[in-house]
């Protein structure tokens, strides 16, 4: 830590310097201007960026035909969430095809990504969404509504015995991905650029609770699709349509439990969250005596309905967590 002292200069005016070394490496010049703002904890931010713009940053990626294409698309949505504003691919000689269509199908599954320029030899791909018109709390609520509707139709699939709803449950996990990834990445930015912040009236502290959030929706999205993929697999296998019930009450439940934590989120309401956690035990106890009763079956039937009642109690845990989050920030505020 570098310690200064306080100066006063004309009676009224308190000064400080500041380290030579930053103000070189940000370029900064005598009369140049910089902005400062109050963190929430009391400490000052002084930053050269004070134009509403954010930074321009480019990430490049080089490939050639030997290049992976799964490690291509991971790098691509790494460079996106950690907010680079372009990401430029290029070759050395002509770009492979696979880079091309990689390009494309990484635009259409990343919000705001677009390919603004094009040549045999690289692609540029640009952000064109400004990230204070999409608010933290639009992002997650839809997030929810998604990942509500795919856990309803996967167990709908089960009582209906119908593949075709449960194939729909699956494709729907990349919206709530590609959503996950919008807040990844606006958390990045907010932790970043001060000014974005500000324009969107959060603080960084409340940017890494719906990260958070957003997260535990994203692994709720991923059981229901696990649930879905279990249904497929368990095809026309007879089970009981006593255990169906039951399956589907206790699917009831942790979509109750899901609700009840998406309410306590938006109210940040403590003691609705302590009793949605109370009643997480339930819930567990039902889906013990569901899995004790796929035994019976055959490996075939017992192993997808052991997946699926899994899932549904994983489900009611992470609600369980959202109402944990949300009670430690309202504590702490």
């Amino acid at each position: 830590m570098d310690i200064r002292k306080i100066q006063i200069s004309g009676g009224s005016s308190y000064i400080v310097s500041l380290p030579k070394e930053w103000i070189v490496a940000s370029n900064i010049k005598k009369n140049d201007p910089v902005g400062i703002f109050t963190q929430g904890d009391g400490t000052l931010l002084i930053t050269p960026n004070i134009s509403s713009k954010p930074a321009s940053r480019v990430k490049e990626f080089e490939v050639s035909a030997t290049t992976d294409a799964t490690f291509l698309l991971r790098n691509l949505i790494s460079a996106y969430i950690a907010g680079f504003t372009s990401i430029r691919i290029w070759a050395r000689a002509r770009l492979p095809p696979f880079a091309m269509l990689l390009a494309r199908d990484f635009t259409n599954m990343a919000i705001g990504q677009e390919v603004v320029e094009e040549t045999e030899t690289a692609i540029v791909i640009k952000d064109l969404l400004n990230p204070a018109e999409m608010p933290f709390e639009s992002t997650i609520r839809r997030m929810s509504v998604i990942v509500r509707g795919m856990q309803e139709d996967a167990v709908g699939a089960l009582e209906s015995h119908s593949r075709e709803l449960a194939e729909s449950v699956v494709s729907r996990d990349t919206e709530v991905d590609r959503l996950h990834w919008l807040v990844a990445r606006q958390n990045n930015l907010l932790v970043m650029d001060p000014n974005l912040a500000r324009r969107m009236g959060i603080t960084v502290r409340h940017a890494q609770h719906y990260f958070m959030i957003s997260r535990i929706i994203e692994r709720i999205g991923d059981h229901a699709t696990r649930i879905g993929r279990n249904i497929i697999l368990l095809g026309g296998n007879p089970v009981e349509p006593a255990l169906i019930s039951e399956i589907a009450a206790a699917n009831g439940t942790s979509l109750d439990l899901f609700r009840r934590s998406m309410q306590v989120f938006a109210e940040g309401d403590i003691p609705r969250a302590n009793e949605t956690i109370n009643r997480l035990g339930g819930l567990e106890t039902a889906c013990n005596a569901i899995s004790t009763s796929a035994l019976a079956y055959d490996p075939g039937t017992a192993i997808p309905i052991v997946h699926i009642i899994d899932s549904i109690r994983r489900i009611g845990e992470y609600s369980s967590d959202i109402c944990e989050n949300v009670m430690n920030v309202v504590t702490g505020e």
